[in-house]
């Protein structure tokens, strides 16, 4: 199983592909009808929708990946509590699982960053762990980042 660790980044880099693509769908049924959405969000939905569509495409392309995701995890966290909590204590019970799983794993790429196959990577910004990082911990080339 050791030998599966050398893919592991490139693991993480298809699923904050696939998990912004699939926000920013969100985004984009509540914003313009698309995907069996109703569109013409006002409000909150209106400000949610932009946040899932910007955010969603931001974390995709891996740009600005740890605001965009620390900003769409907390949105998240607030829509569980605004839309889901009063409808039970559990995720299960208030069909809130999907923002929990969002939220959460929003709050890990802020702190993992864009990881390979991203614009953050190709511009040469900090904001993604290789896997000399993951082997070696917060030692880089002989000093602490």
């Amino acid at each position: 199983m050791n030998s599966l660790g050398k893919y592991s980044s490139y693991a993480y880099a298809i699923m904050r592909i696939i998990l912004g693509l699939l926000f920013a769908c969100h985004g984009a049924q509540k914003l313009f009808g698309m995907f069996g959405g109703k569109g013409g969000a006002q409000g909150m939905m209106l400000a949610g929708g932009i946040i899932e569509l910007a955010g969603g495409i931001l974390i995709a392309l891996g740009l600005l990946t740890r605001p965009a995701a620390f900003l769409s995890s907390g949105m998240m966290a607030v829509a569980y509590f605004m839309a889901h909590a009063s409808g039970g204590l559990m995720p299960i019970v208030n069909k809130g699982e999907l923002a929990v799983v969002y939220c959460f794993v929003f709050l890990y790429m802020f702190f993992r960053g864009s990881g390979p196959l991203s614009l953050d990577s190709i511009l040469g910004g900090r904001g993604h762990v290789t896997a000399a990082d993951e082997v070696g911990g917060p030692m880089r080339a002989g000093r602490e980042l």
